[in-house]
């Protein structure tokens, strides 16, 4: 049995670090590097992706709103063009920088408020598969396996990996419990990692009630900018590395 871990990773900008690159890359299997509009900037970019490729991990392009100050979690009312040509945008941009360090993209996934949305909306789902597409349509796309992201992506002909996240809560449709909710967001590493471990286990999303919610699991997330990432990291993989389950890159 295996299964992938990732992290958001390069969510900085400029001289201002959130994210602890270098202890993730040292957990996590697959990094998902931010693009320049919610955060990152070219030399992040380029410094993940080469120390990524020195610690043999995989890298997916992370596009977000153009919203530095909300850290992309704002939701903004683009139409689906412009969520389109915003998600065409930062993924050629990863492709260029990942060029330039030596290594590739191997994948996608939407970052904040555009993942949020795209997971309630087959429109806006559509479009990020439809930019994903026209700039390379062998990249697979990380998403939620029981929102419209998965649906539209296997229409446009691509390739969804099933994500589920060790430090948020879900709703009884297997949809994140938002933010600003009471027990959205789990601080607790043994709390994350054993729930993580239930639910690979049991080959389900378990709901903030506790109810399981049968689907496949291809990646696990752990949120890079919480105060305690490395450590929710490293006891997500110690646990599951316990109970027999390997870490691999799914890309």
């Amino acid at each position: 049995m295996q299964v992938d871990l990732n992290s958001d990773l390069g969510e900085g900008f400029g001289a201002y670090a959130i994210t602890d690159d270098a202890a993730l890359l040292d957990i996590v299997s697959s990094a998902n590097l931010a693009c320049g509009l919610h955060a990152g900037d070219p030399e992040i970019m380029a410094r993940v992706f080469a120390l990524a490729k020195a610690k043999g991990v995989s890298v997916g392009a992370h596009p977000g709103f153009p919203d530095l100050w909300g850290f992309g979690r704002r939701r903004i009312p683009f139409s689906t063009g412009e969520i389109e040509r915003l998600v065409a945008y930062q993924v050629g941009a990863a492709l260029g920088l990942a060029a330039y360090a030596g290594h590739r993209v191997a994948y996608v996934k939407a970052h904040g408020a555009l993942s949020n949305m795209a997971e309630e909306s087959a429109e806006i789902a559509a479009a990020i598969a439809r930019a994903v597409k026209a700039v390379d349509g062998s990249l697979p796309i990380l998403a939620g396996p029981l929102g419209a992201q998965a649906e539209a992506t296997r229409a446009a002909g691509l390739t969804p990996i099933a994500e589920i996240f060790a430090d948020r809560a879900y709703t009884e449709a297997g949809l994140l419990v938002p933010r600003g909710q009471p027990g959205a967001v789990i601080t607790d590493p043994d709390e994350a990692s054993a729930r993580v471990v239930a639910m690979v286990k049991a080959g389900a999303i378990i709901t903030a009630s506790g109810t399981p919610l049968p689907t496949e699991i291809g990646s696990i997330c752990v949120h890079g900018d919480s105060a305690h990432a490395v450590e929710t990291a490293r006891r997500v993989r110690r646990r599951l590395e316990d109970e027999g389950i390997s870490i691999v890159p799914f890309a």
